[in-house]
């Protein structure tokens, strides 16, 4: 095999062409190619070129700080952006709300599992997942603002079944990040927190006719790299380009390496740090509480990191496995800048396999976050006003796990509470409302979750709310609270109720273990 061009990040940024479509790996934090979009930025920046650019991402890409999707949050530069997440790029998503951009908001998975399907030239991606949500081409079609007009999902009937069509498009340009590749191009993925889409990515840049360049760390002799660990073929790469400095190639923005977090060592779990009992922690036991031997866990980001700290504190840390969407499976879900990596993980699998087991109803059990829920029992974490969250894996997640439970306060901005004598103490109530008569944005969708029997519940630090048929019931209490005047005035909508509700374990509100082992 010849040997590939090692270059510069400036020589690669002059690959982009105006109008073309660029898509890049990356999860939050972590395996974003930075030296290749920092270098188009100062293109663009410097010279007003490449304009009208399409980018496509699958995950977050960012750590709110510019760095990653951020790159490509300039007027002119950027055309058109589909992403899973939003959240972490909040200047793409001042372009987006200020209509200065079309942008669309697609679930997570579904835009990983069709990488493979642009790579094999299929005509794009039919799944159920997002029927119902505000991908649904009947609600809003992931489209985030008036200026955004093509339909780019479509309804299908298929056997019988309704499904949705995720349309495919054509790549011209694929920046990849790897740890290392040899002269020949082939490009291992060992020291990232997990390999992602990145096999995927490549395959559909070069049966697009596109150009792969991907941002390593190292590179290494021709034949020296084991074949084992090799993610993307030389044959699929067009060049290689050296991170600039160590920054632009941390494990995690901000992060000292952990080989832990690749599988290259384990720690013991009595290292890690447990958190105090606050409402956090409150919501963390009762979900823990829910956690049953021998199952499949998935865990969001924020709050539901909780469930994994007090599994660990309670010794039931091995009680299940846990896995998250990026693709680790087992070990120690991370948190912040981290989050996509586990400590100690069995297994690092690629993302669109993991979506797979996910779409199929692999998942026991899933702890979501919950942002704002209505009466229908719909849960919105992906838009609010002017700001752009996004999915991520939320849709794919909530849909498709056997049970399903959402965590988080009750109230937001400014919620002060603490425990005192076993009971739960409101000091400060959050000044917005997070159960209203009508959700901003359908991420998760009720009407969908009783049309196939999915068990629900809604877990705060003061109640625990369930959906059934005939709507939200409020069906327990935190010892100390008033369920009127702390639950239901508080409320937009009138939860139902079996008589008053039972009180919450009072183990959940003590100091020491709880003793779930």
């Amino acid at each position: 095999m010849a040997k590939k061009p090692i270059i510069t990040a400036a020589e690669a940024a002059q690959w982009v062409k105006d109008g073309d479509i660029v898509t890049s790996s990356g999860f939050v934090a972590s395996c974003m190619p930075e030296s290749l979009t920092r270098a188009l930025e100062k293109r663009f920046l410097d010279t007003g070129s490449p304009k009208n650019l399409t980018l496509f991402y699958a995950a977050a890409q960012g750590n709110r700080d510019g760095s990653g999707a951020d790159h490509f949050a300039h007027e002119g530069m950027t055309k058109r952006v589909i992403g899973g997440h939003w959240n972490m790029a909040p200047n793409l998503g001042k372009l987006a709300i200020g209509n200065k951009i079309e942008a669309y908001n697609l679930p997570q998975g579904v835009l990983s599992q069709l990488y493979r399907d642009i790579a094999g030239h299929k005509v794009g991606t039919i799944t159920h997942v997002g029927l119902n949500t505000f991908a649904d081409p009947r609600v809003e079609g992931g489209k985030l603002n008036s200026v955004t007009k093509e339909d780019i999902v479509e309804v299908v009937n298929i056997a019988g079944q309704e499904r949705l069509l995720y349309k495919p498009l054509s790549f011209n340009i694929g920046f990849i990040r790897g740890s290392y590749a040899d002269e020949n191009g082939n490009v291992t993925l060992e020291r990232e927190v997990c390999p992602l889409e990145a096999t995927s990515i490549a395959q559909a840049v070069r049966n697009s006719g596109g150009k792969v360049i991907v941002q390593v760390e190292k590179v290494v002799a021709a034949g020296t790299l084991d074949p084992r660990l090799v993610k993307i073929p030389g044959i699929y790469v067009d060049a290689i380009v050296l991170a600039e400095d160590k920054a632009d190639h941390a494990q995690c923005v901000g992060c000292e390496y952990d080989g832990s977090m690749a599988g290259e060592f384990r720690v013991p779990l009595s290292s890690l740090s447990f958190p105090p009992l606050d409402a956090k922690k409150i919501i963390g036991r009762r979900g823990a509480m829910e956690l049953v031997s021998n199952t499949v866990v998935n865990l969001g980001i924020g709050i539901p990191e909780y469930i994994s700290m007090v599994a660990n504190e309670e010794g039931i840390g091995d009680f299940m496995t846990l896995t998250v969407e990026a693709g680790p499976v087992g070990g120690v879900p991370q948190g912040g800048p981290k989050f996509g990596g586990s400590v100690n993980a069995e297994a690092l699998l690629d993302q669109p396999y993991q979506f797979d087991f996910y779409d199929g109803g692999g998942v026991d059990l899933a702890f979501l976050g919950l942002a704002q829920a209505d009466k229908e029992g719909n849960i919105n974490v992906s838009k609010f006003g002017p700001r752009i969250a996004g999915c991520g894996g939320f849709v794919n997640i909530t849909q498709n796990a056997k049970r399903v439970f959402f965590c988080g306060t009750f109230t937001a901005d400014g919620l002060k509470t603490k425990v005192a004598d076993g009971k739960l103490v409101i000091t400060q109530e959050g000044k917005e409302r997070k159960f209203i008569e009508k959700v901003e944005q359908i991420t998760f969708s009720g009407n969908y979750a009783v049309k196939t029997s999915q068990p629900v519940l809604y877990i705060t630090e003061r109640a625990v709310f369930q959906l059934r048929k005939d709507g939200v019931y409020l069906i327990e209490a935190a010892p100390g609270i008033d369920v009127q005047t702390q639950v239901i005035d508080l409320m937009n909508f009138t939860p139902k109720m079996d008589g008053a509700p039972k009180l919450m374990d009072p183990r959940i509100f003590k100091d020491g273990l709880m003793g779930l082992k």
